[in-house]
């Protein structure tokens, strides 16, 4: 008797962790196909749908990588000063070298009319640290790798998997910049990833993201677009 409840409860729990791991991957293709015909705005509509799925988990957002981490404020300095030796590196290396292979630029457009526009970079800071740091990282560095996890394992190949995916795609929502753009995107989406993984809270990509956002359009503001300093 005891043998064949046990018998049943593991065939429940196994069914169960089928219709989890199927239920992710719908969730994965759902965000991907938001992200490649840009639905809307791809990151809110994917938010949406995190949501979702976050209530019919019955989880919050630690499920997602949002935990404390005991030294905040070491943290946020370390971020920040990795955060300036990136953008040292993309601007010195990464920029000038796809230009030349290239023979085209970052498309910037975008942010025409920031130069100076004390109105705007505002706009822009609130935007970067709201929609972009903390939506886009829940998105592709919480929610995104998360699901993928679910279906891979937590291991080391379903964790590699979940971030070239979803810095695949963080890259292919940000095609408006050119190809300059998609590459840097992407490369900027395994920095946050490293960081959330070094730091194992999702805040540290969170804190990078901003940091990374503001440094540019701060500099944007002062100086105008740079495309790489050679």
């Amino acid at each position: 008797m005891i043998e064949n409840r046990a018998d049943g409860l593991t065939q429940r729990t196994s069914r169960s962790r089928t219709i989890w791991t199927i239920l992710a991957v719908i969730e994965v293709l759902l965000a991907a196909t938001a992200v490649i015909h840009d639905l809307l705005i791809p990151t809110i509509v994917i938010l949406v749908l995190a949501t979702i799925s976050l209530a019919i988990r019955r989880t919050g957002p630690a499920s997602l990588g949002f935990h404390r981490v005991p030294r905040p404020g070491q943290m946020i300095i370390s971020v920040f000063m990795l955060a300036i030796a990136w953008t040292v590196i993309q601007f010195s290396l990464t920029l000038p070298i796809l230009n030349h292979l290239t023979g085209q630029r970052q498309n910037l457009n975008q942010f025409a009319g920031l130069q100076g526009n004390l109105g705007m970079l505002l706009i822009f800071l609130a935007l970067t640290w709201t929609l972009a740091a903390v939506g886009e990282e829940t998105v592709y560095r919480g929610y995104i790798p998360t699901r993928i996890g679910e279906v891979f394992g937590q291991q080391r190949a379903g964790i590699v998997l979940g971030v070239a995916v979803s810095s695949a795609l963080f890259a292919l929502a940000h095609t408006e910049q050119g190809i300059i753009g998609v590459i840097v995107t992407f490369l900027d989406a395994l920095f946050f990833s490293a960081l959330r993984w070094r730091f194992r809270t999702l805040w540290a990509a969170v804190l990078a993201h901003g940091f990374n956002n503001t440094i540019g359009l701060v500099t944007f503001f002062f100086v105008g677009p740079i495309y790489g300093l050679w």
